[in-house]
């Protein structure tokens, strides 16, 4: 029942916090932080029990909960665990708890009677149940239930506490994108899953995966798989399909862009690799070369861009769909070295790019402004710390060895060297070169952007200012971050022990 209970306590407290009794706003305020800081910490716990209890010599899922849901139509409300959903399920729990701690301290405003500090706290917690339920569910319908969960929760989140106050239009622009470009999404692939369903007769993805395709034509794997395959690039986001995410993570509040980037992507790789791949693997071989093209495309385009802008939020979001590029060529080359390699970088990024938002919202914070120019140089006088910690997250987003970047870049474009038999390795082997160039660009925008904001001199208007360096909240928040991606980037076959046998298991791979 600890998958189960998962759920339950963050569902419990939502409900909770946006329907407690009236009071005071500072009594609801402290009480909507309390609710946050407790019902998320409970989840974390109950998240690293079942890591505790997992049992790690095992491939398939785990800790599983299967109950009839609707027995006319084969639909279970089925839940499990394996070596690929497991790092994700932590992650959320954390991200989330982390958010929890970092607005315990800092609330951002929403607009005048559209929300209060508690329908914050309780969105996000029913956002943690939509991102973990979409990682342990193994029925296709409830994945499905669960994928769509986490869509208007966020939509408010980016609507009501983007932007700044009193001037929310642009954040409303950027959540309507967002709710309109992943409904759209949704529509490919909710078809895509009934076409699976109905030609095999089930709606259990392990039984699914199982079958490696067996029953299923080949004119439907090729459709069901472009069709979830549109769902999940939107989701991802794909080149060029990107185009709600960098408005999205510019108009969201801190930990709105904390838990997009660091959970919410990996909803879309996480579904290419539990679903799309397994199930219907002739038109995953079919259209690999494709989804290739398109994730290369993505690292040069996402580099190249991020090299042309000027505001921090939005650098760091054109850096996500290089980044994710990296993900989905290890996906596409259909290989474990590859499929391993997108688990990890997915979360790597999640590690990395969740700081780089925290760091981001609090330079924000500080200086009142993310536009790089009139930031300037000269951090490391100002906030000596914090300009320590943006250094140490940039360079571990660009790949530097030992650290978690590192890994999932590198392993990918080696999958992209061998892909799968079945493949053109020519083509791939022009898709790795493409993907080194795409590492090289990010070392510049990093570097670029490490020389404009934390080194040099102080700009003038800054001269004269002061700043407060990290503060204890923000150390609590960020801390593990670190803590992870060294460990992880130091050493990387914790977690790929973990994955590789689920994932050979998937690819029906020995």
């Amino acid at each position: 029942m600890i998958l189960t209970a998962m759920l339950v306590v963050p569902f419990v407290g939502a409900v909770l916090t946006l329907f407690s009794p009236g009071g005071s706003p500072p009594r609801l305020t402290r009480l909507a932080r309390l609710h946050g800081l407790f019902f998320s910490a409970v989840t974390l716990v109950l998240a690293v029990v079942a890591a505790a209890t997992f049992d790690y010599g095992r491939r398939g899922p785990q800790l599983g909960f299967d109950h009839t849901w609707a027995a006319s139509i084969g639909l279970r409300f089925h839940l499990g665990v394996d070596g690929i959903s497991l790092p994700l399920v932590v992650l959320t729990a954390a991200l989330t708890f982390l958010c929890m701690i970092y607005t315990a301290r800092v609330l951002p405003a929403a607009d005048e009677g559209a929300g209060s500090p508690r329908a914050l706290i309780g969105l996000i917690l029913l956002l943690e149940v939509g991102m973990l339920g979409t990682f342990v569910s193994l029925d296709l319908v409830l994945f499905f239930v669960f994928f769509e969960v986490v869509l208007v929760p966020m939509y408010f989140v980016i609507a009501h506490w983007g932007g700044s106050p009193g001037a929310r239009e642009r954040a409303r622009a950027a959540a309507n994108k967002f709710i309109l470009y992943t409904l759209l999404g949704s529509g490919f692939l909710l078809v895509g899953i009934l076409l699976i369903a109905v030609n095999a007769h089930t709606l259990d993805m392990t039984t699914l995966a199982a079958r490696h395709g067996a029953g299923l034509s080949h004119n439907v794997q090729l459709a069901a798989f472009g069709l979830v395959a549109i769902g999940f690039a939107v989701k991802t986001p794909m080149w060029p399909l990107h185009t709600w995410l960098p408005d999205a993570h510019t108009e969201a509040p801190t930990v709105g862009s904390v838990l997009l980037a660091g959970v919410l992507l990996k909803m879309g790789t996480y579904g290419f690799v539990r679903i799309a791949v397994p199930d219907v693997p002739e038109g995953a071989r079919v259209l690999a070369p494709w989804l290739g093209l398109l994730a290369v495309i993505g690292i040069i385009y996402g580099a190249l861009a991020c090299l042309a802008q000027r505001e921090l939020k939005r650098m760091i979001a054109y850096s996500s769909i290089g980044h994710m590029g990296f993900v989905l060529l290890g996906i596409a080359t259909l290989t474990p070295v590859g499929v391993n390699a997108a688990l990890f970088g997915n979360i790597a990024h999640g590690l990395i790019t969740g700081l780089l938002f925290f760091v981001a919202g609090a330079i924000k914070e500080r200086y009142g402004t993310g536009d790089l120019d009139t930031l300037g140089g000269g951090m490391l006088a100002k906030a000596p710390y914090l300009a320590s910690i943006l250094t140490f997250a940039a360079v571990a987003s660009l790949g530097l060895p030992g650290l978690a970047g590192f890994w999932g870049e590198m392993l990918a474009l080696l999958g992209a060297y061998q892909p799968h038999a079945g493949l053109p390795r020519a083509t791939y082997v022009t898709f790795m070169a493409l993907g080194g160039l795409g590492a090289v660009l990010t070392a510049a925008y990093f570097l670029r952007l490490l020389s404009r904001v934390t080194h040099g001199a102080v700009a003038e208007r800054w001269v004269r200012t002061r700043f407060a360096d990290v503060r204890a909240h923000e150390l609590l928040a960020w801390t593990p971050l670190i803590t992870a991606t060294l460990f992880i980037g130091l050493w990387p076959k914790t977690l790929l022990d973990l994955t590789d046998g689920a994932v050979r298991m998937l690819l029906g791979a020995r």
